[in-house]
């Protein structure tokens, strides 16, 4: 006997993890590179993280790739609307996102990284900069933001460092997240 559910689920596209961790003197983002469908690996080196803006933002991006690019277009019109204020061009598009009947049927999440800012945004309208700079989305989200946590209270690695590790430890445990890991740093201005 089939379940409509369970076929559905079988059918959903499961994708990767991305993290942020931002440390005195850099701001890193990563990720790893697996797409799934179901129970299959369809890809395995995709890269999630952009660059923008001049390479002065970089976004990664969890969920639906195509709703991801269609809002990461959006989110560099927005920044291009609002220049040098990157919290701004978030909320704008978080807005959009959560009220535009088309945009909120998008699934994705995106994190938004410059010198001075760390924000992840939602489709439920949600901006959000954490108070310790580290950020997790997507399926291996939080194994990955706990081993950032122990990894920048524990030991002395630079951000690219301890976002390379813990996306490796996400890959251990979440079997959506594989190792094929692509990390980008934005150095931070001294103040």
């Amino acid at each position: 006997m089939s379940n409509s559910n369970a076929t559905s689920e079988d059918r959903k596209w499961r994708s990767t993890t991305i993290l942020t961790v931002r440390q005195p003197g850099s701001v890193a983002i990563g990720g790893d590179g697996q797409v799934t469908l179901g129970n299959t690996v369809m890809k395995s080196d995709t890269r999630k993280i952009r660059r923008m803006l001049d390479d002065k933002v970089l976004v990664g991006f969890a969920g639906s790739t195509a709703d991801a690019f269609a809002l990461m277009e959006r989110f560099e019109a927005k920044a291009k609307d609002f220049p040098g204020n990157i919290p701004r061009a978030a909320t704008e598009l978080a807005r959009d996102w959560r009220t535009d009947r088309a945009l909120r049927r998008l699934e994705a999440l995106m994190i938004v990284i410059s010198d001075e800012h760390s924000l992840l945004i939602s489709g439920n309208g949600d901006v959000i900069q954490p108070t310790d700079g580290i950020i997790g989305i997507g399926s291996g989200g939080m194994y990955a933001v706990a081993a950032a946590r122990a990894l920048s209270r524990n030991t002395k690695m630079s951000s690219m460092e301890i976002v390379r590790r813990s996306l490796e430890i996400a890959a251990e445990i979440d079997i959506y997240t594989n190792s094929e890991i692509i990390v980008e740093e934005i150095q931070l201005k001294k103040k």
